[in-house]
């Protein structure tokens, strides 16, 4: 079976995936219009930092308001990634090891790791910070006067894939630790932790900070390396990174991925 042919029947069992969970999510209108309105009320929440941003006219390495709200935006859009595909899917990945219930996904005809990581989607919750998001960042775009050409759109959207990838392989990885560990909240509230303040320009930390958020943990890469792309502030070696890390992460997640299952005992044994 050639890679695209795989890539084929993946994307159908992904599509699949999405249109049982929308009509799972129907069958209780109320639960999933309260998570909307739930999620909005954290938005509001997460806006304060725009709010503070206008008022204390902040600038950060010359970026001004206006255009930092592009890294916030592009902040919340992820966020809304996140929710939207894989939160529920890595709590639930925990669940499974501890009580044995992934025995029964093994058995399935389809990678493992696909199943676990995308088998339920939820649609109403990234709405609100997906719509602020693309707001945002339409904002912070039109303010810096960045020219709306193909190259700065293909590459913005090309930075968001690969923002996406690396989103799925830092957030994962407390739900592969309890593989080995039986209580692995704190190593979440640490991930939720650095992702909630991953909302502002990397340069506003020190260059250790930096350097270690961009090429150790390369969680800089999610949301300021596409903002930075069109407003021409990525050099050649960060542009080579930011196609890079995303597949070398996704690698190091596969192998961890492997090495957890090399080690998970089923509890029903």
């Amino acid at each position: 079976m050639n890679i695209v042919t795989e890539l084929r029947r993946h994307l159908h069992i992904l599509a699949l995936f999405a249109k049982n969970s929308v009509i799972s999510q129907m069958e209780y209108r109320f639960n999933f219009i309260t998570g909307i309105f739930v999620e909005a009320a954290f938005l509001m929440a997460k806006l304060l930092y725009a709010v503070v941003v206008y008022k204390t006219n902040v600038r950060i390495n010359g970026l001004s308001p206006d255009t930092i709200l592009m890294f916030m935006g592009t902040h919340l859009w992820l966020t809304g990634i996140y929710m939207g595909l894989f939160f529920n899917n890595f709590l639930r990945l925990s669940e499974h090891v501890r009580t044995g219930s992934l025995d029964l996904m093994m058995v399935k005809p389809i990678s493992l790791q696909f199943l676990v990581s995308l088998r339920v989607i939820e649609v109403g919750m990234p709405i609100p910070n997906m719509i602020a998001g693309t707001v945002m960042i339409a904002i912070g775009w039109s303010a810096a006067g960045i020219p709306l050409t193909l190259l700065h759109v293909a590459g913005f959207a090309a930075f968001l894939l690969a923002a996406t990838v690396l989103t799925y392989c830092i957030m994962i990885i407390p739900s592969l630790l309890s593989f080995w560990f039986v209580n692995t909240s704190a190593a979440s509230e640490i991930s939720y932790s650095v992702w909630d303040s991953n909302n502002m320009p990397a340069s506003m930390y020190n260059k250790w900070i930096q350097r270690i958020g961009t090429f150790v943990v390369p969680v800089f890469l999610i949301t300021n390396f596409a903002p930075m792309f069109v407003l021409g502030k990525l050099s050649a070696a960060e542009l080579a990174w930011g196609a890079l890390a995303p597949v070398v992460c996704f690698l190091l997640v596969r192998f961890l991925w492997k090495r957890a299952l090399g080690v998970y005992s089923s509890s029903n044994l």
